[in-house]
């Protein structure tokens, strides 16, 4: 699939037009950010894993019913996409408290909502993706009440299949980040991005260890190594020895004394 001009580059993505009408290519870097891209880096391996991870999860959201603009992935690091106008807002959705929100309320950080608690932030880096409510969505004309409404049982549906899907391999999902976009040929609304470590709170069951970007973020360390955990997880990779074959030295040969 050829890439054609670069419609879009955000901190994680590169967009690109391709010949296909109303699809494009997406392609996943390895740059790594946080706190509104004040701190930055760049981490060998990381967008091919997310490019795997999401490819994964949003094949099998689209099995259970649930629309989004994945075609087809078609390289390690790019997938086929259908073409649309993100909603200028990131939606979240926690079922345990961490990050902003303990921060905000001095919520103590591993609290289990008894419910999931959906949050809506302004897409936008210069205002630092500022918290916001559903009557600024409809007074400043983001989304329509009708599409809110819509991407509201669409979290809840996402939100539940995930917790399965990660329960079963022995993850917490402790929130998730997602946006939405409207189909370009008819202003369908569908789920877009990506859904990945660097999208989720990912924390194992037995140990709270973090498998996501808050080992980017609070300087945890090994996170190439917790994304591949996750993907071993889901059955994306497989596992593989650490061990590597030992060489011993060829015997040298020994040239025996003739008795005398």
């Amino acid at each position: 699939m050829k890439k054609g001009k670069k419609l879009y580059e955000g901190k994680a993505k590169i967009i690109y037009a391709c010949a296909e009408k109303n699809l494009v290519i997406q392609h996943f870097k390895d740059d790594a950010t946080a706190f509104n891209n004040q701190k930055k880096s760049v981490i060998e391996g990381k967008g091919i894993l997310n490019n795997r991870i999401s490819e994964h999860i949003l094949t099998c959201l689209s099995q259970a019913g649930i629309k989004n603009h994945l075609v087809k992935r078609i390289n390690m690091r790019e997938q086929l996409i259908k073409h649309v106008s993100i909603i200028p807002i990131e939606f979240i959705v926690r079922n345990i408290a961490s990050g902003s929100l303990t921060k905000r309320l001095g919520i103590e950080e591993g609290t289990v909502l008894d419910n999931p608690l959906i949050e809506y932030c302004l897409k936008n880096d210069k205002l630092g993706d500022p918290l916001i409510s559903k009557e600024h969505i409809l007074t400043f004309k983001w989304a329509t009440k009708k599409e809110i409404e819509k991407i509201d049982k669409q979290l809840n549906r996402i939100n539940d299949f995930l917790v399965g899907m990660f329960r079963g391999v022995g993850i917490k999902l402790v929130d998730f980040k997602v946006e939405f976009g409207r189909l370009k040929n008819s202003n369908d609304v569908i789920l877009a991005d990506e859904i990945s470590p660097d999208t989720c709170r990912l924390w194992d069951m037995n140990t709270e260890k973090k498998l996501d970007k808050d080992r980017f973020r609070n300087n945890l360390g090994n996170l190439i190594q917790a994304y591949q955990d996750v993907a071993r997880r889901l059955g994306i990779l497989h596992e593989q020895s650490n061990i590597r074959p030992i060489k011993f030295p060829k015997p040298k040969a020994v040239k025996l004394k003739k008795n005398k």
